[in-house]
This record gives structure tokens, C-alpha cells and sequence, in this order.
């Protein structure tokens, strides 16, 4: 295990902080996923994985994998810093993903799958291979049908905030919203996200199924420009977003830009589109 990840699991853990790495490349790693690892109260983080163009994945949903390895690998870390990881029912539906940390040394978080509508059987992987906890939100008048070994969680409040409450009232309080592209959406939306992470990879899709969308704007001085970093992972770019303190439903209301771009670019060594599986 390399000396920058037994720091930053020493940090998830709570245990006393120890002198960072001498290398560039360790401590740029731990600037990355530090806030996510040392938070304290509840920490949304969302990840995305895109084409050049801004596809997450073709027309019919295939999405393993827009991005390289090394992007896979960061998204397997965050999952092993996390409490819980969460994905849309549409995720489920197109990846069957396993929501694991097989690629990192970590602990496996909660998985969480939100179907508020119950559209998704019982036969998909991480409802019965039993890999880790997983929970199933839901509507409160859909909660009577189980769904293999998952918990079914009915709530009378499907919204992200809503959402978040429950799973930090269970312990929950660090979460990976991991996809799709509408789920990520209506967290960055409903401005309960803490971080965005979204990895660019080198290719043209062409067509398929977008990232993020956000209500249409007449201005460009209403777009959203939170503070910004980029890392070079392997072939793709990471742009890490902090959306603390960016009151975005206040920001588009108003047109008023707030947060301004730190340009600043690092080299992500070792460090995927739709679920990294």
C-alpha cells in the first residue's frame, strides 16, 4: 500500500495526523481526497465519469468503462473513504454495478440504490451477493416488497436533502453519489453537494446519454463557477469542484457568479463513465 492512501485511511479512521509524504505525486493525491477522508459532520461528494463530448455512456446505457484505469482506481478509493456510496435506480438498471473497493485495500461502504418508484427487481448482483450492507430507498407506499438481502428504506420525501438526512441519521454522514448522469444532477440542483469530481477522458462518444443537467439558463453569468483544481489522471483530467459555501439555487436565481476558478493543474499518477462497477 503506498505511503499517500495508509495516510489518508489513517485520517478516515480519526487517528492523529502524520507527516505528509516528501513526493509530489503522494501529496497531491492527499490534497485530492483529503476533505472527503477528514470529514467530521456530513460530506456530499459526486463523481462522474465523461467522454470529451459529455456522454457518461452510449444510447443503450453501455458505460464500462469511459475512462482509464487510473480513474477507476480514484473512484474505488472514494468508495473505501466513504460511508456510503449511492446510486440511481438507472445505474443499477444499465451496470449492475458492485459498488466494492476491489481495486484499493478499504473497507467497503454501505451500498445504497435510490428507487423511489421501485422499478428494479430483485436479481441485480448487489441485492444477493451479499458483499456488503445495502440499502434500498424508496417511496413510504412502496416499501411493502422486498428485494433480496437489501434493507428497504420507504421514504415520505424522495429529495436529495431528504435523502441524506435519513442515511446521516443511520451513521451515514460521508456519501458517494456515484450516478448516473440524472441522479448527480439533481444532488448538484438541489445544492446538497459538498464536492464534485468529474473525469474528462480523450474520447468522442458522439451520441448517448449525457452527463449533467441542470435547469436551463438565459446567461452565462449564471453559470455555475465554483472553485476548481485538475488532475491529470493517466489519460483523462479530473476536475475537482468545491461547492461549499456556493449557494446554487440563490446563484441562479439571481445571475450573481459566486466561487471563482483556481487554476491550478496536478499530475494524479496510478490513480471511471456511469459506475466504475
Amino acid at each position: 500500500m503506498d505511503t499517500a492512501w495508509i495516510w489518508l485511511l489513517d485520517r478516515r479512521a480519526g487517528r492523529p495526523e502524520a507527516p505528509l509524504p516528501s513526493d509530489s505525486e503522494a501529496r497531491d493525491r492527499i490534497a485530492l481526497l483529503r476533505p472527503f477522508a477528514e470529514a467530521e459532520g456530513r460530506f456530499a461528494l459526486a463523481h462522474l465519469g465523461q467522454s470529451i463530448d459529455g456522454h457518461i455512456a452510449t444510447g443503450c446505457g453501455q458505460s464500462q468503462y469511459v475512462t482509464g484505469p487510473c480513474n477507476l482506481d480514484h473512484l474505488h478509493r472514494l468508495r473505501a473513504l466513504a460511508d456510503a456510496v449511492l446510486v440511481g435506480a438507472g445505474t443499477v438498471a444499465h451496470d449492475d454495478p458492485r459498488l466494492t473497493t476491489r481495486r484499493v485495500d478499504g473497507p467497503n461502504p454501505v451500498r445504497v440504490v435510490l428507487d423511489p418508484g421501485r422499478r428494479l427487481d430483485a436479481t441485480h448482483g448487489l441485492f444477493t451477493d451479499g458483499a456488503a450492507p445495502t440499502l434500498l430507498l424508496c417511496a413510504a407506499d412502496r416499501a411493502d416488497r422486498p428485494a433480496g438481502g437489501a434493507e428497504i428504506i420507504g421514504l415520505d420525501d424522495p429529495s436529495p436533502a431528504a435523502v441524506l438526512a435519513a442515511l446521516a441519521a443511520r451513521g451515514l454522514r460521508r456519501v458517494l453519489i456515484e450516478g448516473g448522469g440524472t441522479t448527480v444532477s439533481r444532488f448538484l440542483a438541489a445544492g446538497v453537494l459538498d464536492r464534485l469530481h468529474v473525469a474528462v477522458a480523450p474520447i468522442i462518444i458522439g451520441s448517448g446519454k449525457g452527463g449533467l443537467r441542470l435547469p436551463e439558463i438565459a446567461h452565462l453569468d449564471q453559470a455555475l463557477r465554483p472553485p476548481c483544481r485538475t488532475y491529470a489522471m493517466g489519460g483523462d483530467v479530473l476536475f475537482d469542484f468545491d461547492l461549499r459555501g456556493v449557494a446554487i439555487t440563490a446563484y441562479r436565481d439571481r445571475g450573481k457568479p459566486r466561487g471563482s476558478p483556481l487554476p491550478h493543474h496536478r499530475t494524479y499518477g496510478s490513480v471511471s463513465g456511469g459506475s466504475g462497477d
